[in-house]
């Protein structure tokens, strides 16, 4: 666990249509599903401008803390001043300090363990924005390496 200053980035991807929580496993089920919409609509070679291969899960638009409904987007960064492609949305991952975590195992029950790792600490979240980076580290399922980042004050 680092302590790490992030400058803005502009990503542009798929949104769940409504707020999501982690109330009833509601989360984990949203978020597969809109997983495998951007798969089964190949969304990632739609996205422009890419500044690299990364795709990124953004949980934002906290209502409260984790246990409180949120907004969730995968997509990926791109260059300043891209405009979203049809049926796409954009957002903003505000600069500030982000803890990273690392998420090590199979996939996708090694991310899993991690937000219960989270959960769990006494972090001082700042709960604007935070987000997983699913690099070429990410692709074996079955060793799979995917770094987390929590906004914190």
């Amino acid at each position: 666990m680092q302590e790490i200053e992030k400058d803005e980035m502009q990503i542009i991807g798929l949104e769940l249509e409504t707020k999501t929580s982690n109330m009833n496993s509601k989360s984990g089920i949203d978020i597969s599903k809109l997983w495998e919409q951007f798969e089964k609509d190949k969304i990632y070679p739609k996205i422009p401008n890419k500044e690299n291969n990364d795709i990124l899960g953004v949980y934002f638009n906290y209502e409260g803390d984790y246990t409180e409904p949120f907004s969730y987007m995968i997509g990926c960064v791109v260059m300043d001043g891209t405009e979203a492609p049809p049926g796409m949305k954009k957002i903003t991952i505000p600069k500030g300090k982000y803890r990273k975590f690392v998420a090590r195992g199979k996939m996708p029950d090694c991310v899993s363990e991690v937000w219960k790792l989270i959960w769990g600490t006494d972090l001082e979240r700042t709960y604007t924005c935070d987000f997983e980076v699913y690099g070429e580290k990410s692709q074996d399922w079955e060793d799979a390496e995917v770094e987390v980042f929590i906004g914190v004050k």
